[in-house]
């Protein structure tokens, strides 16, 4: 029977024309989600993780992504031509006339049986119930089933290490003056017994293959020679190491300092080359990935580089303009400053000042700095003693204008 094949778009949920950045994109939204650090213990989301990771890996890939399009599948094993190949002509379904499929790793990969006589085989006949009783046992995808099909440990080469992504929290003063941030992260190190080559000791001649580096399989009354799959057909094989059980990495938590940069954004992704998971034999270390989550202020909200403030002022001092003490962000470490602005005379409520050059130094332009925006509050007193009030009715017989004239006009 035919293996089912995996929908790596599905998997992503992304559609068939995604572009590589859509990708990409849903491939770390997924990720961080599912992600065996942000789910400790949890088998569903590392069983989910290990799917986006493959579906990421065949999709990201232009020609892996082309093999699977073109067959709804992919293995390593299958040759871009014959999968063209493969994808124009199609499968025969019945005999041996055309392109086969023989499975590995729990996919199918295409084969041309074009120019052998394989009649002789063909179901529904004397000669094919011979060659079963005499213990082929089936069609000819059971033999490369059980080409492909393995076993014992491949040679795997050289692995780059993965990269890591890790959610930092940092306060609002961190965010816009810099300092230093420390957290905990746990990442893969290189094995220090194995130096990360997975195996110690010497090399010694593979006892599968006899040091050939070929193995003969039989398939019926036909011989195959197929590469050793204990030595991954070097001929020589060598002791998995015992520390790390011959992964060449060991697992361990690690503190973590790094340097916060002024004026840094909520959401920034800050990169550290080579602090993710270590390589193999010798590989490069993956990178980390610190995505900043700045915490919010009672006083101050940021937009981008601009810092917003809502300031109180009286009726008088709206009316008539004046000189008033605002907080900002220039202070020491311990918290705000403070500086004088000047409202212009007939300020009204929700009216925004500009003060220039008074936000957040940018952490991407050197030199730069946003602006501070000050919206005006304009605070109506409680009037308490009568001879308040009577200065109120006199302002208001001065000043006789309908605030609400032109709004009434038109209806």
């Amino acid at each position: 029977m035919a293996t089912k094949e995996k929908d790596y778009y599905g998997t992503l949920g992304v559609k068939k024309t995604a572009t590589a950045d859509e990708i990409r994109k849903a491939f770390r939204k997924l990720a961080r989600k599912h992600h065996p650090d942000v789910n400790p213990g949890d088998k569903k989301s590392e069983e989910k993780f290990k799917e986006i990771s493959e579906a990421n890996d065949v999709l990201s890939d232009d020609k892996k992504r082309k093999i699977y399009d073109q067959l709804g599948f992919y293995s390593d094993n299958i040759d871009p031509a014959a999968a063209k190949a493969a994808a124009r002509g199609g499968y025969a379904g019945g005999g041996f006339g055309g392109a086969q499929r023989a499975s590995r790793g729990g996919q199918e990969v295409p084969f041309d049986f074009g120019g052998f006589d394989f009649s002789g085989f063909q179901s529904g006949g004397g000669r094919a119930a011979q060659q079963e009783s005499a213990g082929f046992g089936g069609s000819f995808k059971d033999v490369f089933s059980g080409m492909f099909g393995g076993g014992g440990r491949q040679a795997r080469g050289p692995q780059p290490g993965t990269d890591l992504e890790y959610q930092v929290q940092v306060d609002f003063w961190t965010a816009i003056r810099g300092g230093v941030t420390r957290l905990e992260i746990q990442r893969q190190e290189q094995c220090p017994t194995c130096k990360g080559r997975a195996v110690v000791g010497g090399s010694m001649e593979c006892p599968e293959c006899h040091g050939s580096g070929q193995v003969t399989q039989m398939g019926g009354r036909m011989k195959f020679n197929i590469q050793c799959p204990r030595c991954g057909g070097s001929g020589k094989v060598q002791n998995a190491c015992p520390t790390c059980d011959g992964a060449g990495v060991l697992t361990r938590k690690e503190p973590l300092e790094f340097r916060i940069k002024p004026g840094t954004r909520d959401g920034q992704r800050i990169r550290l080359a080579g602090k993710g998971n270590a390589g193999t034999e010798g590989a490069p270390a993956g990178d980390l990935y610190l995505i900043i989550k700045v915490g919010p202020h009672k006083l101050f909200q940021r937009v981008g580089d601009d810092i917003h403030v809502k300031v109180p002022v009286t009726v008088m001092e709206a009316a008539l303009g004046a000189k008033i003490e605002v907080p900002t962000i220039d202070g020491d470490n311990a918290g705000a400053g403070h500086t004088q602005l000047k409202i212009p005379p007939g300020t009204q409520t929700g009216q925004k000042l500009r003060m220039r050059e008074k936000g957040v130094p940018s952490a991407t332009r050197e030199g730069l700095r946003g602006d501070q925006i000050v919206e005006v509050q304009v605070v109506v007193p409680k009037v308490q003693d009568e001879r308040s009030k009577e200065i109120l009715r006199e302002l208001q017989k001065l000043n006789p204008e309908d605030p609400r004239a032109e709004m009434l006009a038109g209806v």
